[in-house]
């Protein structure tokens, strides 16, 4: 009776692990054969966007073509590490386009966030620097829904899904705001590297003044935080230090960043 008991406990486990094996291939498996795909969301987010941009432009009286625009996307599912396929919130785009108007950051793009959907739809933000806030006022004087704010779109799941060959340079910002030296003047500078393609690096000089403190070499992926320890320490007496990057692979800011020295 025990042994017959026994034997049922076994077999009764043995299916319940082949099934959660088999759940968890399911799992696996379903985001590389999603039909949500890195080229199908490039190419929708650009047109969509596009035809929107121009709706926007009318609003303020502006005449533009989507063709215009000449758009261009680049997008990114939760960072280097993981596949750019199935849907979810950790979708990043970044994408340029082509307005007199409105010209490019030095990076020569904009960020956008998706959220998007197994239906094959999306829901995009981008940054207000470039495409306005939530209302905008139209050539009539009313206010009115900014057409680019934040807008939805979808995409065709048997649509081209061939690569589009867009990338965009991954950016490198100073993220310190200050720096606070030991008790022997040793301190780091926190840097960051966004969304991009191959990451970031180069080296970052020094000063105190008139007297050069060191480089700083940095490689970072995309999508990092780090904190870079300064090549030498920081003088007694020293209010601010300047830092030059030198940017090999990536971009990074265009002119030296001065932060002040607490505490020396």
């Amino acid at each position: 009776m025990r042994t017959n008991l026994r034997r049922t406990i076994l077999v009764l486990l043995a299916a319940l692990v082949a099934l959660v094996a088999l759940g968890s291939a399911v799992v696996a498996t379903h985001g590389d054969t999603s039909t949500v795909t890195r080229p199908r969301l490039e190419r929708s987010l650009t047109t969509t966007f596009a035809n929107l941009y121009v709706d926007q432009a009318h609003l303020q009286g502006r005449t533009l073509t989507a063709a215009s625009l000449h758009p261009a996307a680049m997008c990114d599912k939760a960072g280097p590490a993981n596949k750019d396929v199935g849907p979810g919130g950790d979708w990043n785009c970044l994408m340029s386009w082509t307005d007199p108007e409105v010209p490019m950051p030095p990076e020569g793009y904009g960020k956008f966030e998706l959220n998007v959907h197994s239906n094959d739809c999306y829901t995009a933000s981008g940054p207000s620097k470039l495409t306005g806030f939530l209302t905008m006022t139209d050539t009539k004087g009313d206010v009115v829904t900014n057409p680019v704010f934040e807008f939805d779109g979808c995409f065709d799941p048997h649509g081209d899904n061939t690569p589009t060959g867009v990338v965009f340079p991954s950016l490198l910002n100073v993220a310190s705001t200050t720096i606070t030296p030991d008790a022997h003047g040793k301190a780091g500078l926190q840097v960051t590297c966004g969304s991009g393609d191959k990451g970031c690096a180069g080296t970052i000089t020094v000063t105190a003044g008139n007297a050069k403190l060191g480089t700083m070499p940095f490689h970072q992926a995309e999508e990092s935080t780090a904190t870079l320890p300064l090549p030498s320490a920081v003088p007694t007496g020293a209010k601010e230090l300047t830092f030059a990057v030198h940017v090999t692979t990536g971009a990074g800011p265009t002119s030296p960043a001065t932060l002040p020295v607490q505490g020396r």
